[in-house]
């Protein structure tokens, strides 16, 4: 598996001409489901799932759990798989980029415990109890796939 940084330059042609294999986490975590307030783009300020890139020769698996870890501060037992969503966001980090496409592979897990511990992508984690108002549609279809949204 490369875990080394991918260059800038590198990265800013990724997000203009390919999408971006990504998983995203439906964590259940002490009765509800934890969503992160993102810091940077897309969504910056949405509650969001955790989520990130998976990186090349990184089984789907290993990276739901290394993004938990990193993300979340925790361990989680993978419960479910919800297949692939498709995400077309507005926006990207870049400026002379004006979109940004994931596959993102969604997976239910639950927490082993633990004390949540945000990264530098959350300004804040919170454990909430769906359904959950005004929460973005990409969301709002992971937790109805799960059947969590009442």
């Amino acid at each position: 598996m490369t875990d080394r940084p991918i260059p800038e330059e590198t990265w800013h042609d990724i997000v203009a001409h390919v999408p971006i294999v990504s998983v995203d986490l439906v964590v259940r975590h002490e009765g509800g489901v934890v969503l992160g307030k993102r810091e940077n783009p897309p969504g910056r300020g949405e509650w969001f799932v955790p989520g990130g890139r998976v990186r090349k020769d990184e089984r789907l698996d290993a990276a739901v759990h290394r993004v938990a870890r990193q993300e979340l501060g925790i361990d989680v037992r993978i419960e479910r798989r919800l297949g692939t969503y498709e995400h077309l966001w507005d926006e990207s980090e870049f400026d002379d980029v004006a979109t940004k496409h994931y596959l993102a592979n969604g997976v239910v897990v639950r927490s082993k415990g633990g004390r949540l511990a945000p990264d530098d992508q959350h300004a804040d984690l919170r454990i909430f109890d769906p359904p959950i108002p005004d929460v973005h549609p990409y969301v709002e279809a992971y937790l109805r796939d799960a059947d969590l949204w009442a």
